[in-house]
């Protein structure tokens, strides 16, 4: 209407149509993506693919679970990875008390923010994030009784679980640590991304009044309105992983921190 009437160009028009087409493009890539997720969950559903009943949207739901202050590392013990540690360790004559006195570190989880606790932080230093904690051995790990014959055999097997029973816990803390982390950064990115969107929209208003007043031209307002896009592409993504922090944050802690 505005070219017919003689107040914009073609140019005008063509970079107004660059901006719908590239937004457009990606409708058929994201429909592609649902699709294959519906078909995901189908199937762990043992269902005949089909169409997902939707909730509400990102922005409806209700705002995410704060995590508790002071979560006790003792929720890990529920881990089925810990769990089944503990069972070879069993097997193979260990005193689990002792064990876990041993190589299963007592500690806060969180600080008083719901954020990963110093104590926590503090197993994983250095640019490579080593596991820091010592075991601490006071008493036998493993019962006196022994087969002679079979006396080395035995040893080895032993120390052998003992070992995964000591990498296990070290996952377990690692993936805690890291999900907490993975919560505290993306809430914060997120915030920042929710600043920016506003002021992204308010930007493409005003743009868009300028280019209707005539002081300046339509290719300012469409490079205003691909910025809000954008952001709001990636501010959507941010609020999904955040979701999925906390998600991962339950599985890490072994079923959550109730």
């Amino acid at each position: 209407m505005r070219e017919q009437g003689g107040i914009a160009t073609e140019l005008d028009v063509r970079q107004a149509e660059q901006l719908v087409y590239s937004a457009s493009q990606t409708i058929p890539d994201i429909e592609r993506q649902i699709e294959a997720t519906e078909n995901r969950l189908n199937l762990i559903l043992a269902r005949s693919p089909r169409a997902i009943t939707r909730g509400r949207s990102l922005i409806q739901q209700e705002e995410l679970p704060s995590v508790p202050p002071g979560l006790p590392s003792s929720l890990l013990e529920r881990r089925p990875d810990v769990r089944a540690a503990e069972q070879n360790l069993i097997a193979s004559n260990a005193i689990i008390g002792a064990a876990r006195a041993a190589y299963f570190p007592q500690i806060s989880l969180t600080a008083l923010t719901g954020f990963q606790s110093n104590q926590l932080s503090n197993l994983f230093t250095g640019a490579t994030r080593n596991w820091q904690f010592v075991p601490q051995v006071t008493q036998p790990i493993f019962n006196a009784s022994r087969i002679r014959s079979n006396e080395r055999l035995l040893e080895a097997q032993r120390q052998i679980a003992l070992v995964q029973y000591e990498r296990v816990i070290q996952t377990a803390f690692r993936e805690v640590s890291d999900a907490l982390v993975d919560y505290r950064k993306l809430k914060e990115i997120r915030i920042q991304q929710e600043l920016l969107v506003t002021t992204l929209r308010d930007r493409s208003r005003l743009a868009y009044l300028r280019y209707q007043g005539g002081v300046d031209t339509l290719l300012n307002a469409l490079d205003a309105d691909r910025d809000l896009f954008n952001a709001e592409l990636s501010l959507t993504q941010t609020r999904r992983n955040e979701v999925l922090s906390i998600v991962q944050l339950y599985k890490a802690l072994g079923g959550g921190w109730q």
